[in-house]
């Protein structure tokens, strides 16, 4: 029996949690040693760590020193946050793997004490790592994914709007799922829930990101939810909401996608105290995202809003923000973002206080098919014409916008993006836009980005969640090579086999599409349609093989295999409808994609942790071209 002990460790909830998983796991990793020891461990954070460069932040930057043997563990961080990671990547070295979440998704090896022989000094590749949740949500799926997170390397989580309220309820109403009964929570079971991820952020002290949309409808005064307003807008709520088309309107009856009149003042100030107080009452929150509307084309039309730009109105009423968090003390940081009509810069506005501000570049209109580092030329801004605006769509339409904010915002940054979001449902061997992952992030340096924030499902791992496993290592590490990736993936989850599985996805990769599917290019494409069909082919051709490797594995790797077979009957099914939607044959497209909707529905909940159901049927009647059966 192998005991340890922990000397010199500081009082943290962070690092009391690491001693706590050090124990566990490698309890679990020295099952076998018969061996009566006690392994002296320390922790240290916040000191130098010899080889490496001091941090520009200790609480923002993570690295770590690990020295481990039979007679001592040590592992020092830049911060709390940064002896767990260490922690998890001392069990990595030693053969762990975290390919999914989940316990029941984890690879833990048996191995002897004297095998426990590492030394490693590591630096993070990139401050900003993380996730921001999307999707229908169990609570269990959002906790299993925030454990999840520092096991890959990374250190944030956002929780987008005030609290998750939409993508819990988006599950517990099983939205799109008639199958399935409602058991939505009660407020009270909600506020414990939303009060459990607060926690779990917490104790792993992983960077805490909050809200985005949302403030808008808060400033009126409304309770901030995705869904239609229960009245019109009061009286005196209208002159503080946006001129659009001579009328000031909930846009399209939803508070939350309304713009304010930004050069009403009644309408600044409210906007302006909405985010102070919350920041001045929400201190666990490291990042504040401060963003407008979730729509475009629907800003104000005054005369007062028509004399300047959104990007200056939106840049002063930061700096008013910043202003008065620092008469309050508050060192919040609060994130700008570059998306939509803020894509195009300021004009005359400036930060007064660069270094409380990070920006966020949101480039949700882009291709998947291609990575950032396959760019050519970036071309001239596209000009802005008040709310005539046109998303850019290629890479390098997306890059002129940040290359243009660049020019004159050199702060702390990073990307926002979205393969895990709509895109990955395109392509069904997850092989691409895994690829497509790894390039982006080692590009991240030439584009002056200093990380990556995914905007996703968590409920994405269908056929496996290597896109994600891919994105979590490669932002601690981008030296990592794709191939290694592949290989460290691939192996544990199949085994001698992996590489016969691997060119399996791979093909089905080759021969799928992210951009059909996420509605960028002519629905008519012949050329895909043939390739939907050779998909139904080749997974036919292929099943024999999965079957047969469903019988002989692991438990571990059956999980895997049996999530390749259901995968299987769901690519044929998704390609029948595709191929008959590419080719034009509409009269084929309603029953093969009722075919496809019964089969995902019927099956959600025996494969519920791996594919969005309410998603998938979303973005496939949203953007690709097919129909929900049902309300919205």
């Amino acid at each position: 029996m192998i005991h340890l002990n922990f000397i010199r460790v500081t009082e943290n909830q962070v690092v009391d949690y690491a001693q706590k998983e050090l124990t566990d796991y490698l309890c679990r990793l020295l099952r076998e040693e018969i061996t009566e020891c006690s392994i002296p461990v320390e922790f240290a954070y916040g000191m130098p760590i010899p080889g490496l460069a001091v941090p520009e932040a200790n609480d923002l930057d993570d690295q770590f020193q690990i020295l481990a043997s039979p007679q001592l563990i040590q592992i020092s961080g830049s911060n709390p946050r940064s002896i767990l990671l260490g922690v998890y990547r001392l069990l990595s070295e030693t053969g762990c793997r975290f390919p999914m979440p989940g316990k029941e998704c984890e690879y833990i090896p048996a191995i002897r004490l004297d095998q426990l022989n590492i030394r490693l000094c590591e630096a993070a590749s990139f401050r900003h790592r993380g996730v921001c949740i999307e999707g229908a949500d169990s609570i269990e799926n959002i906790l299993d994914f925030i454990d999840w997170l520092p096991k890959l390397g990374c250190n944030s989580f956002f929780v987008q709007h005030f609290e998750p309220e939409v993508f819990l309820k988006n599950w517990y109403s099983h939205k799109y799922n008639p199958l399935l009964s409602e058991e939505i929570p009660g407020r009270e079971e909600l506020e414990h829930m939303y009060r459990k991820i607060d926690k779990a952020m917490a104790v792993r002290g992983l960077l805490h990101h909050r809200v985005g949309h949302g403030w808008t409808s808060k400033a009126m005064g409304v309770p901030y939810a995705c869904a239609p307003a229960v009245t019109a807008p009061a009286k005196e709520q209208k002159p503080m909401l946006a001129l659009v088309n001579g009328s000031r309107e909930f846009w399209e009856g939803i508070p939350s996608n309304t713009n304010l009149c930004y050069s009403n003042p009644k309408a600044r100030d409210a906007f302006i105290k909405t985010v102070a107080d919350y920041a001045l009452s929400h201190p666990e929150v490291d990042y504040i995202h401060v963003w407008l509307a979730d729509e475009y084309n629907n800003v104000c039309e005054c005369r007062s809003c028509r004399s300047t730009s959104l990007s200056d109105q939106y840049i002063s009423l930061l700096n008013e923000i910043d202003h008065t968090l620092e008469q309050s003390g508050v060192t919040t940081h609060i994130v700008l973002l570059l998306y939509q009509e803020l894509l195009w810069p300021p004009i005359r506005q400036a930060l007064v206080h660069p270094e409380r501000f990070t920006l966020m570049f949101a480039p949700i209109s882009r291709t998947f098919n291609r990575s950032y580092s396959c760019r050519g030329p970036i071309p001239h801004l596209m000009p802005y014409r008040r709310n005539q605006i046109a998303l850019p769509h290629t890479l390098e339409e997306n890059l002129a916008f940040l290359e243009a904010w660049k020019e004159h915002y050199d702060i702390d940054s990073f990307v926002y993006d979205y393969p895990l979001g709509r895109a990955h449902y395109g392509d069904l061997g997850y092989h691409t836009i895994a690829r497509v992952i790894s390039s982006d992030i080692r590009e991240l340096p030439s584009l002056g980005l200093n990380g990556y924030i995914s905007c996703q499902e968590l409920r994405a791992a269908l056929p496996n969640a290597f896109p994600n496993y891919v994105m979590g290592r490669t932002l601690w590490n981008s030296s990592l090579s794709f191939e290694k990736l592949e290989e460290e993936y691939y192996s544990v989850i199949y085994g001698s086999g992996w590489r016969t599985i691997k060119e399996y996805l791979k093909r089905l990769s080759s021969l799928s599409s992210s951009d059909y599917f996420n509605g960028i290019g002519p629905r008519i494409n012949s050329e895909q349609a043939a390739h939907y069909k050779e998909v139904q082919r080749y997974v036919e051709e292929s099943y024999p093989y999965i079957r047969q490797c469903i019988k002989s594995p692991t438990p571990f790797q059956k999980i895997f295999f049996t999530l390749l077979d259901y995968h299987a009957e769901y690519c044929i099914l998704i390609t029948k409808a595709l191929a008959a939607l590419a080719a034009g044959c509409a009269a084929d497209v309603p029953g093969a994609w009722d075919s496809f909707m019964k089969f995902i529905r019927y099956h959600e909940t025996e494969f519920q942790p791996y594919l969005d159901v309410y998603r998938v049927l979303e973005v496939g009647t949203k953007y690709t071209g097919f129909d929900l059966d049902i309300d919205r």
